[in-house]
């Protein structure tokens, strides 16, 4: 069975990774998608999303790596997938996913949606998180793979703004 696991991964955390590597253990072939959304405003560029991702699910043989415009549902006919996958961190994570999951519902009845928790030792842990304790130069590592906190800090080292005092 194909599974699709859906999102922005800007960037990649090793909460995300846990989910990819349950997943993959779980589903014959597990499609990680990048989705295209021109309202956010990312970190990294589709396609170094891409790499940071292949990068770090290498070691999984069943795993592949994509990205996409629009609609999930519609991605996941195209590549003929059964399930999407969805994490949960904290409570609040269930509210919006169970409303996504209703309305993917009404659009692709044919689709489940299932609800992996994040493991205990990654339930604090967001993209977000990541990017704002890295903005003030603490270490990430423990919180990403190696390669991605050395492009976020990159990142941050090309892009951050001046501040003059005084």
């Amino acid at each position: 069975m194909i599974a699709v696991y859906p999102g922005s991964f800007d960037p990649i955390t090793l909460g995300h990774l846990d989910i990819i590597t349950r997943s993959s253990r779980l589903y014959d072939h597990v499609i990680v998608v990048v989705s295209r959304n021109p309202i956010k405003n990312p970190m990294f560029s589709v396609e170094e999303r891409l790499g940071q991702i292949r990068q770090s699910t290498a070691h999984l043989g069943n795993v592949e790596i994509d990205s996409f415009d629009g609609l999930t549902v519609n991605y996941a006919h195209q590549r003929q997938a059964k399930v999407l996958i969805r994490g949960l961190r904290v409570l609040s994570d269930f509210e919006k996913e169970l409303q996504m999951a209703h309305t993917n519902k009404t659009l692709a009845d044919d689709l489940e949606t299932v609800f992996l928790v994040t493991s205990t030792e990654y339930g604090f842990l967001s993209s977000s998180l990541v990017k704002e304790i890295a903005r003030f130069g603490a270490a990430i590592g423990h919180l990403v793979p190696e390669h991605v906190a050395q492009d976020i800090q990159k990142w941050y080292g090309k892009n951050l703004p001046s501040i003059t005092v005084g």
